[in-house]
């Protein structure tokens, strides 16, 4: 199936989870917040979320600083 992605289009799996495409995006350590529909997705909803064809999705990466 084909999502939306910060912007651009990426070829998944059918039935594929919000944790599925994170790991896959090599995400899984690291602090994010995800966004499916213009509703973020809880942490705790990552492996129950299922993406359906045409989801647009946007992963925003938290970065540190000062």
């Amino acid at each position: 199936m084909t999502l939306i992605l910060n912007g651009k289009s990426l070829e998944v799996s059918d039935n594929l989870s919000v944790h599925d495409l994170i790991v896959q995006l090599g995400y899984e350590n690291q602090r994010i917040a995800l966004e499916v529909n213009e509703t973020i997705i809880a942490k705790s909803k990552h492996t129950e979320f299922t993406l359906n064809e045409g989801d647009i999705c946007e992963i925003i990466k938290a970065v540190g600083g000062g």
